[in-house]
């Protein structure tokens, strides 16, 4: 078992500041419909307390938190 070490969905270790992008098309909850589409590319990312997330700043969308599992390293 790994104990709070964040990995994208390749399993590349994740830390404050990388870089990674989308690997499948998301919506976007409570901003007014927008999607967010699968190659975008998310600069700065922040970890969070919970290995399965991570939190960044997207295009319109400001302290997005998004799942590791649809995310692999730039």
């Amino acid at each position: 078992m790994t104990d709070d070490v964040t990995k994208d969905s390749n399993g590349n270790i994740l830390a404050d500041g990388d870089s990674v992008t989308l690997i499948k098309d998301l919506k976007v909850k409570g901003s007014g419909g927008v999607t967010l589409k699968r190659g975008t590319m998310v600069k700065n990312i922040r970890l969070t307390g919970d290995p399965d997330e991570i939190e960044a700043n997207v295009e319109k969308v400001r302290g997005l938190v998004l799942r590791t599992e649809f995310v692999k390293k730039a």
